[in-house]
C-alpha cells in the first residue's frame, strides 16, 4: 500500500481527533494499527497525535521486521510489559503532551490492559482518557479500491475453502477434519491466515457458534460451514449449509426460506439504506414463513480487516460499544446471512460478502447455495 494512502488515513484520523477533542490516540488493537500503519501485531502499540505524527512501540525482537512493513515517524523497542509502559510515557513527552485526552479502544482493552495504559508511568498525570472506538470505525467503514481488491481476493479464497470442505464431506469424517480441509485449501490458494473456522453437524447446527469438534459426521446430517480467510490483510465471510444425503422436507424448506430472506436483503442493499432496514428485510421474510421463534442474533455485519467489524445493526452495535451506524455508503463491505434459523434439532444458514454500490450490491462470494451435495 502506498505511502500517500497511509498519509491520507492518518490525516483523516487527526481531523476526527480534533473534532472529538482527543489529543493522542493510543492503539493496541492489531486491526486498527494495521489500518493506520500497515502492521498490526499483539504486544505492540501505535500512537497518533493531532498533528499527524505516528509512533510505534514493539518488542525489540520485532523492530527490524516492523520497519520493513509499517509506516511511522518513530519506532522504539521494549523488553517487556514494564518497558512498554515506559515507552508509551516517553512518546507522550515526544509529542509534547502534558495534559489533555488520550483516546483508547474501550471495546478492545480488558480492565487490566486499561489500567496499564492509564498507569502513572505510561501517561502524564493530567492526561485523561476517552473512547476512540467510534473514530476508528468511522475511518474503516468505507473501503478504498485497493481494500476492495484485497477483499475480492479473499472472497475467491473463501470459495476455494468452502468447495474443499464440501467435497470432503462424508460419514465418519470429524467436524475438525472438515475444518482442516477448508483451512489447507485456503492456505494453498493464498491465504496468509484465517479467523476461526466454524463447522457444526447434525443437532449441533442448531447452536449459534459451531466451533469444530471431533464429532463424526453421519449419513443424512446437515453440516454448517463458515470460513473467513485473510488475504493481503483483508477478510471475506461465507457460510453454507449442506446435507450428507437427502434433507427432510422441513430442513429443505427452512433452508430455502432462509436463502430467500438473505437474497431479499441483498436485493435491498444499496447506498442510503441502513443496516437496520436490511435486517428488517430478512426478518420480514422469515416471520412471514412462520420462523419468528427461530431467529437469533443480527444477520448482518461489516467485513474488512476483521471478518466482523463496523458497521453493525444498532442493537449489535450497542453491545459492542459502537455507535448506531449512519446509512450505508458506496464501497462499504458487509456480510449478509450471519446467524441463521435454529429449529429444535437442526439449523440452517447461508452467508455472503457483498460490496455496497449506488444502485445495487456486488456479491463477492460465489459458491453455490444449493443444500444438496
Amino acid at each position: 500500500m502506498s505511502e500517500s494512502r497511509f498519509a491520507n488515513r492518518v490525516t483523516r484520523c487527526a481531523e476526527l481527533m480534533r473534532t472529538q477533542n482527543i489529543d493522542v490516540i493510543l492503539l493496541t488493537r492489531p486491526s486498527n494499527m494495521f489500518y493506520l500503519t500497515g502492521d498490526g501485531r499483539l504486544c505492540a502499540y501505535a500512537m497518533i497525535s493531532q498533528s499527524g505524527q505516528v509512533v510505534m512501540g514493539v518488542p525489540k525482537t520485532d523492530v527490524v521486521d516492523v520497519k520493513s512493513s509499517a509506516r511511522f515517524d518513530h519506532i522504539s523497542g521494549f523488553d517487556d510489559e514494564v518497558g512498554m509502559i515506559h515507552s508509551i510515557g516517553h512518546h507522550f513527552e515526544h509529542f509534547g503532551v502534558k495534559e489533555g485526552v488520550v483516546g483508547l479502544e474501550y471495546t478492545f482493552l480488558t480492565r487490566s490492559m486499561m489500567s496499564m495504559m492509564m498507569h502513572p508511568h505510561a501517561k502524564p498525570e493530567h492526561v485523561n482518557s476517552a473512547d476512540c472506538t467510534h473514530i476508528m470505525s468511522e475511518l474503516r467503514s468505507v473501503k478504498d479500491e485497493e481494500e476492495i481488491r484485497s477483499i475480492r481476493a479473499a472472497a475467491k479464497v473463501a470459495d476455494r475453502g468452502m468447495n474443499a470442505a464440501i467435497v470432503s464431506l462424508q460419514p465418519r469424517m470429524t467436524e475438525s477434519q472438515v475444518a482442516a480441509e477448508a483451512e489447507y485449501a485456503m492456505r494453498q490458494a493464498g491465504a496468509e491466515g484465517f479467523w476461526r473456522t466454524y463447522v457444526s453437524s447434525g443437532p449441533r447446527t442448531s447452536i449459534a457458534h459451531g466451533i469444530p469438534t471431533i464429532r463424526k459426521l453421519k449419513k443424512e446430517d446437515l453440516v454448517m460451514i463458515d470460513v473467513h480467510p485473510i488475504v493481503q490483510g483483508y477478510s471475506a465471510d461465507i457460510c453454507r449449509t449442506m446435507c450428507i444425503g437427502h434433507p427432510t422436507r422441513e430442513q429443505q424448506s427452512s433452508h430455502d426460506q432462509y436463502l430467500q430472506a438473505q437474497q431479499a436483503a441483498i436485493a435491498e442493499a444499496r447506498a442510503g439504506v441502513t443496516m437496520d432496514q436490511l435486517e428488517q428485510a430478512m426478518h420480514e421474510v422469515l416471520i412471514h414463513a412462520g420462523h419468528q421463534n427461530h431467529i437469533f442474533g443480527p444477520p448482518i455485519h461489516g467485513v474488512g480487516i476483521e471478518f466482523e467489524e463496523a458497521p453493525l445493526p444498532s442493537g449489535h452495535a450497542f453491545f459492542h460499544g459502537e455507535k448506531a451506524p449512519p446509512p450505508l455508503k458506496t464501497n462499504t463491505v458487509i456480510a449478509v446471512g450471519n446467524c441463521g434459523l435454529y429449529i429444535d434439532d437442526f439449523g440452517v444458514r447461508v452467508e455472503d460478502t457483498i460490496v455496497i454500490g449506488k444502485a445495487k450490491a456486488d456479491i463477492l462470494t460465489k459458491h453455490t447455495r444449493e443444500m444438496k451435495m
